[in-house]
């Protein structure tokens, strides 16, 4: 968890939500399809000197902007593909990830992300199902775009494990900055805060994209393999900072 370094911590408090049911499917990708997208200031970061992308679904629960809960804005889903990056500040390094695309159901979510934070919004028809037992956990998300049905579908054990140290799981959910490209000499960068999370060990998994359609022909080869790893995490409050610009 990142820490706070200044004491008027709440005046620099862009957005506050609950993230649950963070699905993960993660792939390995030429390091060569990224460079074109990376923020300038930053460089990939490797896992045991793969790099990973991930196909991410996820649900925002009373979220707030600002303090203010908008009226239909408040609970939703979100579906990106994302990249792992890190960036050093002069003292340490900061490890953070990049978006080459997010699906969200609200025009106006979209666009606010698109123009304070320069993301890469878009939006569909969106909607999710969870359901657990005693036995287990299912949770589905499904969106339509470009005329096409998508869907990801996680089944899992009914309860949450933490999260090993120097995991495959820690990496991917140890990075708690974002990055976007502004221009040729300038990166937004925006910090997150939230607990550490637990994940449910999967079961089983399933991902039904148009990948091509979705993320461009350069993605669609690496994504229609078979997934380096699949996850699926509880979640927590995460607390979303302005953003600021790297020149």
């Amino acid at each position: 968890m990142l820490s706070n370094k200044s004491s008027d911590v709440s005046s620099k408090i862009f957005l506050t939500a609950r993230w649950e049911y963070l699905a993960m499917f993660n792939f390995e990708m030429d390091a060569s399809v990224l460079t074109p997208h990376l923020p300038p200031f930053t460089e990939i970061d490797y896992f045991q000197g793969k790099v990973l992308v991930s196909v991410v679904g996820f649900l925002f629960k009373n979220t707030k902007v600002l303090g203010v809960a908008w009226p239909g804005h408040v609970n939703f889903e979100e579906v990106n593909l994302r990249y792992y990056l890190k960036h050093y500040d002069g003292k340490e390094w900061k490890r953070g990830v990049g978006f080459i695309s997010e699906i969200v159901p609200k025009k106006i979510i979209a666009w606010m992300a698109n123009v304070l934070y320069n993301e890469h919004y878009s939006v569909a028809r969106m909607n999710h199902t969870i359901k657990k037992t005693t036995d287990q956990l299912s949770v589905e998300y499904t969106w339509g775009k470009y005329g096409e049905e998508n869907s990801m579908i996680l089944i899992t054990e009914p309860h949450s494990i933490s999260i090993e140290k120097d995991s495959e799981e820690e990496f991917i959910f140890d990075h708690y900055v974002g990055f976007n490209k502004l221009s040729d000499t300038r990166s937004v960068m925006y910090t997150l805060e939230h607990a550490p999370w637990e994940v449910y060990p999967v079961k089983q998994h399933t991902l039904r994209c148009n990948f091509e359609k979705l993320y461009g022909e350069e993605f669609a080869p690496y994504l229609t393999t078979k997934p380096h790893s699949v996850f699926l995490a509880k979640g927590s409050e995460v607390s979303v900072k302005r953003p600021k610009i790297l020149r």
